[in-house]
């Protein structure tokens, strides 16, 4: 066994995982992990594979991955880079977008202009054309027609009239319509939900659900951490690795369990892990570690 092999294998058995459960956290074979702490390389697929699997191995132990290939280089082998000519096709494609885009930058602004002075002159024209024509008909039936205009002027109050003593009726019958409105009955309260603490010993706390419809857990990950989620007979719902996504936001993991008596959540990281039952956010009864915590709900339906 080599020094970085000893190193690794005490850290994991520190935080008390085995290599089934490492195997569930990285999704790395067993035998490349047995592999990785006896230093035996030679079962692996290749040299960038080797310092890939360490790599992950470091993460999922909250060790740091830069200071263990610089602390055991001499143990480590050495990996070309493999993904170069990946990288020069890359760069070359961006290139040329950068490229195409620069042209059509060019050509915007001039095109904006074009539109916004096309517009301007429309507006200009139908201004003019439209308030000047009806100006000019007014004034001639206003010196040609007198008495025609009168007689409009007329009609006009008529009309006006007409709509206010329609008006009234329509008024008067919704007087007549409008029945007294029904008291509406007193709106019960329903109680609201409650996450209270039955007990907590050690690494492990009970906790019980009451006046809740559903059962929904949701995990988030402000870091890294192992997790998994049961039911009160052992059956899985998830077990894994929560993580920082590439965008810098945090992983989570939704689990209903409202067909469910009870659940049982193991943390392996509760500093950086947040539980919440039904978008409530569940206060750890012991005080938040980078050690595992045990938690079970227990959850009885409002119904019953």
């Amino acid at each position: 066994m080599t020094e970085l092999g000893n190193r690794l294998k005490e850290a994991r058995i520190a935080k008390g995982l085995s290599l089934d459960d490492l195997q569930s956290m990285t999704k790395i074979q067993k035998r490349y992990l047995i592999g990785i702490e006896e230093g035996n390389y030679s079962s692996m697929p290749g040299n960038f594979y080797v310092r890939a699997f360490i790599k992950q191995y470091s993460e999922a132990l909250n060790l740091n991955p830069d200071e263990i290939f610089e602390t055991y280089k001499s143990e480590i082998p050495a990996s070309l880079n493999e993904e170069l000519p990946q990288q020069i096709s890359r760069v070359k494609t961006q290139k040329l977008v950068t490229d195409g885009n620069s042209k059509i930058f060019d050509l915007l602004p001039k095109i904006l202009i074009g539109v916004f002075v096309i517009g301007v002159i429309s507006a200009v024209y139908y201004f003019f054309s439209h308030y000047s024509g009806t100006d000019t008909k007014s004034l001639k039936n206003k010196e040609n027609d007198p008495v025609q205009l009168s007689t409009n002027e007329k009609l006009e109050k008529a009309k006006v009239n007409e709509k206010d003593n329609n008006k009234e009726k329509d008024s008067g019958k919704e007087k007549e319509t409008t029945k007294p409105e029904v008291e509406k009955p007193p709106v019960v309260e329903t109680p609201k939900q409650e996450v209270t603490v039955l007990q907590s010993s050690g690494k492990n706390s009970t906790y019980d659900l009451k006046n809740a419809d559903k059962f929904v857990v949701k995990l988030v990950s402000k870091g890294q951490t192992w997790v998994s989620i049961k039911n009160g007979k052992g059956k899985s719902f998830f077990q894994g690795t929560l993580k920082t996504l590439e965008s810098g936001g945090p992983e989570s993991q939704t689990v209903d369990l409202s067909a469910e008596s009870s659940a049982v959540i193991r943390v392996g990281n509760a500093a950086d892990t947040e539980i919440y039952v039904n978008d409530q956010l569940l206060v750890y009864a012991v005080a938040p570690t980078k050690d595992v915590q045990n938690i079970t709900i227990q959850y009885v339906p409002k119904s019953e």
